[in-house]
């Protein structure tokens, strides 16, 4: 899955979660990711759901994109395991540090690849490496 399309990256969560609830055996990032789905409860009817996958979620409906917030934890889980970009690792320890609460923790990292990949798109630039761990550091002591 290095550059999956939309519906790939989708059937991946899906496949993923349906195997998971069927005890069928899973390759470690399908672990994974049904670890990531297990820890968000308001996702499993619509993961439960094949057609799901053709759904649009609109920001300026209020809506949040569960295959998109499940992508970004399934990047940070990457990220985290191979310290990328540096520093990263510790900045996130230091957030988990103050909030107690690894999935917390997470998702302060989350928000800040989300704003990370949405400066980036918007100005046309490569993604902010130092940026980005610098924010999750900022999280930290906000948090």
């Amino acid at each position: 899955m290095f550059n999956p399309s939309r519906d790939q990256a989708r059937r991946f969560f899906i496949d993923a979660w349906q195997k998971f609830r069927q005890h069928t055996p899973l390759v470690p990032l399908e672990q994974v990711a049904a670890e990531l789905i297990e820890q968000h409860p308001e996702y499993h009817g619509l993961l439960d759901d094949p057609e799901s996958a053709e759904k649009d979620f609109s920001p300026e409906d209020g809506q949040i994109n569960p295959f998109l917030h499940l992508s970004l934890h399934l990047a940070i889980h990457e990220q985290l395991s191979i310290d990328q970009p540096p520093g990263l690792r510790a900045a996130y320890d230091a957030c988990l540090a103050v909030r107690g609460d690894r999935h917390a923790a997470l998702h302060d990292v989350l928000e800040c690849l989300g704003e990370t990949i949405w400066q980036a798109q918007r100005s046309g630039a490569a993604p902010d490496a130092v940026a980005y761990v610098e924010a999750v550091w900022r999280r930290s002591r906000l948090a």
